[in-house]
């Protein structure tokens, strides 16, 4: 991910477009990449496609929600 001038940074449609605390995330294929959108140049964390899909259903399902 060090040349990343190719990279398409995507952010959630359901983000808060003015509150500025909102991840983006790429296609990096084999693995999907994450960064702060506030900091676009500072550090970005990969995941494994499996594990990028797991984490986002469970977000869907509530299951981060704080009670």
């Amino acid at each position: 991910m060090s040349d990343n001038t190719c990279v398409r940074w995507r952010k959630s449609s359901r983000s808060a477009h003015e509150g500025g605390e909102c991840v983006e995330v790429a296609d990096l294929s084999p693995v999907v990449g994450v960064r702060d959108s506030k900091d676009v140049e500072g550090p970005k964390l990969t995941f494994g496609v499996a594990a990028w899909s797991a984490f986002t259903r469970s977000v869907k399902a509530g299951e981060h929600d704080l009670a």
